[in-house]
């Protein structure tokens, strides 16, 4: 089985995941996350778990200022992608990549209207930048056109097809010569792309990729297959060595952050944040806070075990130097020392608990026993409890802590097993007299 997966299974799954797009979408949303976690502290502010408090922020004013910041940060999230999947395109094919980047942000905004039109007055105001666009329901344009951008510009680049100056010329100069001619002709494409839109089907394209790419795409996700889909993912990757926290989130990680946006949206609308109301189930926060909390596989009941119940002297030593990474959510120490990795004892309870926890969260979701999910997020480092609270509230963080604990359930007779076999080979015993002694 294991040679199966190895020779059939994984290298083309291998093949994909360092494909020069799959790479550049990875690398490039990184450049998001300073200003998501920023926005993420300014919409937790105006929106704040605790109702007193809230209120209090509220009916100081504050809130609207609060919202300002995120607006500036957190809700234009597409234009940061789409620059910084066009860098990163461009960087891995070995050249500079920033005006790259600033060619995708033009494109961008050229893929949508710059005037909007009030539904009540009929009034049109010119010269704008649509907001609609620029966060959640923009992130797939984002991403095919810093794509686009990066290959076009590369393409351009790899055959000499430029501006050269001499080398006297500083560097700064040469680039924006260098990026003249790619940028002039990327852009009249785009030009014509909008026109091809506006002319034909009186929309544009990034309206279009949204009603008929992404709308579907974040359909199929926030689901319970999808739910399942993702639990099972990442552990099932890392279980061979393969970092599936870093493959799975850099792939659907812009439609789980689309599914969070547009729950946002919804409660800014003044409309209550439920599913009936069009809200998300899956999200970045369903991901992080309740499938991939303290790690992949959600290891936390691992450790519990080694540092309370573990007989072995490795497990008590590792359980010991694990404790503290574990409850800010690294687990690497766990997954590759124990080991979990190609370990098909430890394989069963590794992807079985974040299932497991993902059909529990996503029915505490839908019933409403646990509130919707906004666009709230916390550094990935934030403890378990701490961060279901930020994100949710109490009840998230009662949940946290439900599925956590049942994972330490799933994992303890698999670790129980695995730790009478260490401590049986430390003591010179055979397996049963371990187990019988114990």
């Amino acid at each position: 089985m294991n040679t199966f997966i190895n020779e059939k299974i994984l290298p083309p799954v291998l093949k994909f995941v360092n494909t020069k797009a799959i790479t550049a979408l990875r690398n490039g949303m990184l450049y998001t996350m300073p200003f998501t976690i920023v926005g993420s502290v300014f919409l937790l502010l105006a929106n704040f778990p605790v109702p007193a408090v809230s209120e209090f922020i509220t009916n100081q004013g504050w809130a609207d200022y609060f919202n300002q910041a995120y607006g500036a940060s957190f809700a234009i999230m597409a234009l940061f992608a789409v620059m910084g999947i066009a860098y990163s395109y461009v960087k891995t094919e070995g050249f500079e990549g920033l005006p790259a980047g600033m060619i995708g942000l033009v494109i961008f905004l050229l893929t949508m209207r710059s005037s909007v039109t009030d539904a009540e007055s009929g009034v049109t105001i010119a010269n704008v930048i649509d907001k609609t666009w620029t966060g959640g329901q923009g992130m797939i344009s984002a991403i095919l056109v810093g794509l686009f951008v990066g290959w076009g510009y590369s393409w351009f680049l790899k055959r000499d097809v430029r501006i050269k100056l001499p080398e006297q010329v500083p560097e700064n100069v040469a680039n924006s010569f260098t990026a003249l001619i790619p940028a002039a002709v990327l852009i009249t494409f785009a030009m014509f792309v909008y026109i091809l839109f506006d002319a034909l089907m009186d929309t544009t394209m990034v309206q279009w990729i949204y009603d008929v790419i992404q709308s579907p795409m974040q359909g199929v996700t926030d689901s319970l297959g999808g739910a399942l889909m993702l639990g099972f993912l990442v552990p099932f990757l890392w279980f061979f060595g393969v970092h599936g926290s870093t493959i799975v989130g850099g792939i659907m990680g812009p439609i789980l952050q689309a599914n969070s946006l547009e729950n946002t949206a919804i409660k800014e609308s003044g409309l209550e944040l439920t599913v009936a109301n069009g809200g998300h189930i899956v999200t970045q926060q369903f991901l992080d806070q309740f499938m991939t909390v303290t790690g992949a596989g959600m290891t936390i009941g691992i450790v519990v075990y080694m540092v309370f119940l573990a007989r072995s002297a490795q497990f008590k030593q590792l359980g010991r130097l694990s404790i503290g990474p574990a409850f800010f959510n690294i687990n690497e120490p766990i997954i590759f020392a124990t080991p979990i990795v190609m370990n098909p004892i430890m394989a069963i309870p590794f992807i079985l608990t974040p299932v497991v926890s993902g059909v529990v969260t996503y029915f505490a979701l839908y019933t409403g026993l646990v509130p919707l999910f906004t666009a709230v997020q916390v550094p990935w480092t934030t403890p378990p409890i701490i961060s279901g609270f930020l994100i949710g509230g109490w009840q998230a963080a009662l949940l946290q802590a439900f599925v956590l604990t049942l994972g330490f359930f799933i994992y303890l007779p698999f670790i129980r097993k695995v730790d009478s076999m260490n401590y049986a080979q430390e003591n010179g015993m055979d397996e049963l007299a371990a187990v019988e002694q114990g």
